[in-house]
């Protein structure tokens, strides 16, 4: 589908609607010539969302081998057992 403009998008909301939850459409809403956001269905949301869930699972697993090598302590959990007098 074209693009519809935030305007169109708000005096026609529930026909979008109504496209994107019952035929699959993505609609790029534009203001002032620029696309400032997509209306789309949820699953490709979902779907969206579980793969930047996923992106960040592996920079997180990265990022914690990288620092179990380096074999320094994090300072927080060393603050943590100062505070708690196991230090």
């Amino acid at each position: 589908m074209d693009s519809i403009t935030s305007t169109e998008a708000r005096d026609q909301f529930a026909d979008h609607l109504n496209q994107v939850a019952y035929r699959g459409a993505r609609i790029p809403i534009k203001r002032r010539g620029k696309i400032m956001a997509y209306l789309v269905p949820a699953k490709d949301m979902e779907a969206l969302e579980a793969l930047e869930d996923a992106l960040d699972a592996v920079d997180a697993a990265k990022a914690l081998k990288e620092f179990e090598e380096s074999g320094e302590e994090a300072p927080l959990y060393r603050r943590a057992r100062e505070l708690l007098g196991l230090a």
